[in-house]
């Protein structure tokens, strides 16, 4: 069965994030064609990112003990949704660097994008694009953006408006039709 790994964007200890991707696996956990698991980035600790070679280049030789267990995990995935608040317009340095700690276990596999903001996150939608099409990650046209101020009580409470469910499972008709497809690149 094709595996999506939902992944957290946000790292902060007082971040609304993790609520934000455990609303989007309940809704995942809906659907029947696709196995779908939450991973948090702040649960492997990765430090900034200091590889000393590019990992475009080493091979998955990294020398970051914390960086071994992250390849594994996103090895197992066909497809992701990431979940990102966006930061003075753009990605968090938790993510990014999550990213760039890792190259051929993004490698043509399929992602959608959920975000939130103040201007409902479409500048890190944008910025992620860009920075996902560099380890070859075929982001989906279709994407979630929520506002901190229709969508979250005092910015702190998760409360989606309903319309957002069903933006949410066009998305990810796309990304498990996107991840399928690309199942026969990787081989």
């Amino acid at each position: 069965m094709t595996k999506i790994g939902i992944l957290t964007g946000s790292t902060r200890d007082s971040r609304v994030n993790l609520n934000v991707a455990e609303w989007v696996k309940s809704i995942a956990d809906q659907r029947t064609d696709a196995e779908y698991e939450l991973v948090d980035i702040k649960d492997y600790n990765l430090p900034r990112f200091n590889e000393s070679i590019p990992p475009i280049m080493s091979g998955g030789n990294y020398q970051t003990p914390e960086a071994k267990p992250w390849s594994n995990k996103i090895s197992e995935f066909d497809g992701f949704v990431f979940v990102t608040p966006e930061y003075n317009k753009s990605v968090p340095s938790g993510l990014k660097d999550a990213i760039d700690y890792l190259y051929s276990e993004w490698n043509h596999k399929a992602a959608g994008i959920v975000s939130y903001g103040s201007t409902l996150g479409v500048t890190v939608t944008n910025d992620l694009r860009l920075i996902l099409s560099v380890p070859k990650v075929a982001v989906v046209g279709p994407s979630v953006n929520m506002s901190l101020f229709t969508d979250f009580q005092d910015m702190t409470k998760f409360t989606p408006a309903p319309h957002h469910e069903e933006a949410l499972n066009t998305m990810l008709d796309e990304v498990v039709a996107w991840s399928n497809a690309l199942k026969s690149v990787r081989s």
